[in-house]
């Protein structure tokens, strides 16, 4: 009798726990080698027992287990690791034994038999199950055969998912399920198990499960792991493809297939057949899964790029879903990129976690800067790692905000993060939720599939429209800022590179483009970029963001050869102060995009004109005075500002009227505690612990014609206040010795200005956010990510902050916010420490921000004037309301290809002069579209706001 429901569960469970699914393990003999190198096979074996000790933590071991297999069994392993079971110089199969996703069992044929096991000490989540680092343990505990009972294990699954169901069901079915249950651990007639299977669903709701592993490319443990990583989800995936028939498999990320492709060829063939049955699916259509909140809207247009071409030539597919599950934001250009990369459909899951506010569907569309649109999906299960459990499959429906609207959600299920995807027992448990009462009807099919119905069922969805904040992980703007200077750095250099050698150059070196670009792409991976990985991550990703800006400048030097020529690489006419090869200062007249001249030297006390065009006047020589009080007076032709001893922006003056507020550039440092997400998160209460920096211990003064710097030391921090003659802007030049633990620098710009928002740079474009907290929604948005600039105006006058390589802002009132430094200690104890150099400006200016060109300012801030020996000339130019952003080769043909975008929310036609004799509107993957007119030898380009524009044209002196 059950007169007891918690006690019949119980008994129900215990019952489901004895069945005999393995029989009695038959021991192996066993023999190690190792540790070896990560990717080296196997040396000298040596003899082994069950309890040696392995480690440490991401060493590697060759495990060989020799015996006679019993028909039907599985081979198990249990060490508190990952491993590769390889068979004929192949990687086969693979298990996980550590302390989540343990996958500790693979069926292996009968016979006498031999196995090979690659071992490597860390979990899926690159600990060891003791500890982190060198507390790492590992220890050999099973290594065996045993039988497996099919009929228990049939039983085995057909209890426990009814037992799981009883506990989600209405209370008759309840009822009915927990009595034929109780009945059948007495009597053990399965028809009463078939009874219960058979009843079929008679829900309005449509599941749709698709298997994935959400394989970080990097995390916890570095590159080289995750190539095993790889290896070891492929294996077992093409391993439960073969024993599920309606499994199908997603898997993201055009670099991973690629190193499958380079490394393990065979492997690759294997998944190109299962993608060719339309069992394995390519998702996604990016090279990796980018974070998007800090790469450029080129980087962005090129993780399209290069993951589409990928996707179409080497497995077939053109991905029509962006598929970023675990991504911390998305800017609100995406839907536009995507657009334009052949994507109508979106997936990601991260907003649900949502600290302040939740989003409110879970199916809608969602609406870029520009009006582009997207068909978008959060999965209602709340995670991208789903087991497939009754209780998620029930919360599927349960949850789903928008019923109303439509009858479908998906389940991505499968063990992430640390890759390895989908179990034997999620497929069993899927196999027996298709249609049964109590549960949405539940099918396992492709993405594409589900979103195909999902558009046609689905009515009235709304619209949400702009950014998607994450509210969460706000400290990735900021965390590991050498990765950041870096990816900025990386851009910059690529962008000079491919328009030199595009325009300049007479060979255009594609492969190595590629390679570059490739590997800047890699690094833009949502936990690289952002800084949320390990030491040994960080570590590589410095030093290849390093080899890109190094590879990028090879080819520049080579294009531009030696000599003091100043070469402009921006679609900007540039009339300002540089710095030549011979260290000299120099004013300089400079065209958009081709070399200028020389307009003035610095003199005793004056600058002089060196000749050249008549018509071009030397800028007046900068102002520097001393006040009785200490204060030094700085000043040019647009600005007069004065600097306190202390090393702060006492007043910023521009056309009479007063920028400042408060003292500016006040330096400020805030607690900022430990947690479990330490290099991800800045808790809120922080904005309560600010600590003002002491004053600067000394200053001096550098003058020069054409530059005043006053140099402020403050003993770990030494700032270089700078005035150039001409300059709109006022430039402070840091270098910075850090060593703190848990605390975040910022620099404070109290400004005398009223404005509800401040607009800051995202990806080809801008958005605005609140200076106020009047709602939760505002409060959420205390620290907000942005890339060169961001302004805070008034009608008729605004101030503008812009930076060299900072991606985290904040504003409250009237004082915006820079965040320079953190010092996170989780999962890179070594984060940050050490010597940074970075820069920031202040540009007041009258009206608007549009209307003050900040966005061409905040471009030169971040452009340096290069020199070489190149003839004095324009290469191109564009008027008419666009930036043109890119000009690079196609990717299959001498053809240029133009990246252009509206920066200001206006309507228009511009003109767009490069050689071309035809020209043609393309979309991102360089396809062309419409022609466009060529008028007077100018592409005339009409344009909507914010709208990203890619132009494909050729001339008859267009070569590969």
């Amino acid at each position: 009798m059950f007169e007891h429901r918690e006690y019949a569960r119980e008994r129900i469970a215990q019952f489901a726990a004895r069945l005999p699914v393995f029989g009695t393990p038959v021991p192996l003999s066993l023999s190690l080698s190792g540790p070896v190198e990560r990717g080296e096979f196997a040396r000298a074996y040596r003899p082994a027992e069950l309890g040696a000790r392995l480690g440490p933590l991401f060493a590697t071991y060759w495990l060989r287990a020799s015996g006679t297999v019993p028909s039907g069994a599985h081979l198990f392993l249990d060490f508190g690791g990952e491993a590769t079971l390889w068979v004929d110089g192949q990687p086969a199969e693979s298990l996980s034994s550590g302390p989540r996703q343990a996958r500790m069992s693979v069926p292996v044929p009968s016979g006498e038999r031999v196995f090979e096991l690659e071992l490597a000490c860390n979990d899926a989540f690159g600990y060891g199950e003791s500890g982190q680092g060198l507390a790492a343990r590992f220890e050999l505990r099973r290594c065996d055969v045993a039988p497996v009972d099919a009929d228990a294990w049939r039983t085995f699954h057909d209890v426990t998912f009814l037992l799981a169901l009883e506990d989600v069901a209405e209370p008759e079915w309840a009822g009915e399920l927990l009595a034929q249950l109780h009945a059948f651990t007495v009597d053990g007639d399965r028809e009463r198990l078939d009874r219960l299977l058979a009843r079929g669903s008679n829900a309005i709701h449509h599941t749709s499960a698709i298997g994935h592993a959400h394989l970080d490319t990097a995390w916890l443990w570095p590159l080289e792991e995750t190539y095993r990583k790889l290896i070891r989800t492929t294996t077992a995936q093409l391993r439960l493809l073969d024993d599920y028939p309606a499994h199908v498999f997603a898997h993201s990320q055009a670099q991973h297939y690629a190193w499958l492709r380079d490394r393990e060829p065979a492997l690759f063939a294997r998944v190109k057949a299962a993608i060719a049955a339309g069992r394995w699916i390519p998702v996604g259509g990016t090279w990796v899964e980018p974070d998007c909140n800090l790469p450029s809207g080129e980087s962005l247009a090129r993780q399209f790029l290069y993951g589409q071409r990928f996707f179409e030539r080497e497995l077939g597919r053109h991905c029509t879903e962006f598929w970023n599950p675990d991504v911390f934001g998305y800017t609100a250009q995406l839907p536009q990129l995507m657009r334009e990369a052949g994507i109508t459909r979106f997936l990601t899951q991260k907003l649900s976690w949502n600290r302040f506010t939740q989003p409110e569907h879970h199916t809608f569309i969602w609406q870029g800067l520009d009006g582009s649109e997207v068909l978008t999906h959060f999965p209602p299960a709340d995670t991208y790692n789903a087991e497939a459990t009754v209780e998620e499959l029930h919360r599927e429906s349960a949850v789903y905000r928008d019923h109303g609207r439509s009858r479908h959600s998906l389940l991505v299920f499968g063990h992430g993060d640390g890759g390895g995807g989908p179990t034997a027992d999620m497929l069993e448990r899927l196999a027996r939720a298709r249609d049964i009462h109590g549960l949405p009807r539940t099918v396992v099919r492709s993405p594409v599939e589900f979103f195909a119905d999902l558009e046609a069922d689905a009515d009235d969805l709304r619209t949400v429209v702009g950014e998607l904040y994450f509210e969460l992980h706000r400290g990735t703007y900021t965390s590991q800022a050498q990765l950041k200077r870096g990816n900025r750095r990386g851009e910059g250099a690529l962008h000079d590179a491919e328009l030199l050698a595009a325009l300049a150059g007479e060979e255009y070196p594609r492969e190595a483009f590629q390679r570059l670009w490739e590997t800047l792409l890699l690094n833009q991976f949502h936990d690289i970029l952002p800084g949320s990985s390990i030491n040994e991550v960080n570590v590589r990703a410095r030093a290849d963001l390093a080899a890109v800006e190094a590879g990028a400048e090879a080819i520049s030097a080579a294009v531009l050869g030696e000599g003091e020529i100043p070469f402009n690489t921006r679609a900007l006419a540039r009339r300002e102060v540089a710095v030549t090869p011979g260290d000299e200062l120099v004013f300089v007249d400079v065209p958009p995009y081709g070399a200028g001249e020389i307009v003035a030297r610095g003199g005793a006390g004056s600058s002089a004109p060196v000749g050249g065009d008549a018509s071009v006047v030397a800028p007046a020589p900068v102002r520097l005075t001393r006040r009785d009080d200490g204060a030094i007076v700085l000043a040019n032709e647009h600005l007069t500002v004065t600097l306190s001893p202390d090393g702060t922006v006492t007043s910023l003056v521009t056309g009479g009227r007063e920028a400042l507020s408060a003292p500016a550039n006040r330096l400020e440092l805030y607690e900022d505690l430990p947690t479990a997400w330490d290099a991800w998160d800045l808790d809120p209460a922080h904005l309560e612990t600010r600590e003002d920096l002491p004053p600067a211990a000394g200053h001096t003064v550098r003058e020069h014609p054409l530059r005043a710097e006053v140099v402020f030391d403050r003993g770990w921090l030494t700032q270089a206040i700078r005035l150039d003659a001409g300059a709109r802007r006022l430039e402070i030049h840091s270098e910075v010795d850090w060593q703190f633990d848990h605390r975040l620098l910022k620099v404070a710009f109290p400004l005398a200005v009223h404005a509800r928002d401040v607009t800051y740079e995202v990806a080809f474009g801008a958005v605005q956010r609140p200076t106020h907290y009047s709602t939760r929604a505002d409060l959420a948005r205390y620290e907000v990510p942005g890339h060169r600039w961001a302004d805070m105006s008034e009608h008729g006058f605004g101030v503008a902050v812009l930076t060299d390589s900072k991606y985290g802002y904040s504003a409250f009132g009237d004082t915006l916010r820079i965040s320079l430094l953190r010092a996170p200690r989780l999962p890179d104890p070594e984060a940050d420490r050490g010597l940074h150099r970075f820069a920031y400006a202040l540009l007041p200016h009258p009206g608007s921000w549009q209307d003050a060109d900040v966005v061409g300012e905040a471009t030169r801030f971040n452009s340096p004037i290069r020199w070489g020996a190149l003839a004095p000339g324009s290469l191109a130019s564009v008027t008419g309301g666009l930036v043109l952003d890119t000009i690079k080769r196609a990717e299959d043909s001498g053809a240029l290809v133009l990246r252009l975008y509206e920066p200001h929310g206006a309507r228009g036609t511009a003109r767009v002069r490069v050689p071309a004799t035809t020209a043609h509107r393309a979309n991102l993957l360089e396809q062309p579209g419409d022609p466009l007119s060529i008028e007077g030898g100018e592409i005339v380009v009409p344009y909507r706001p914010w709208e990203i524009v890619t132009v494909y044209s050729s001339s008859s002196s267009s070569s590969s």
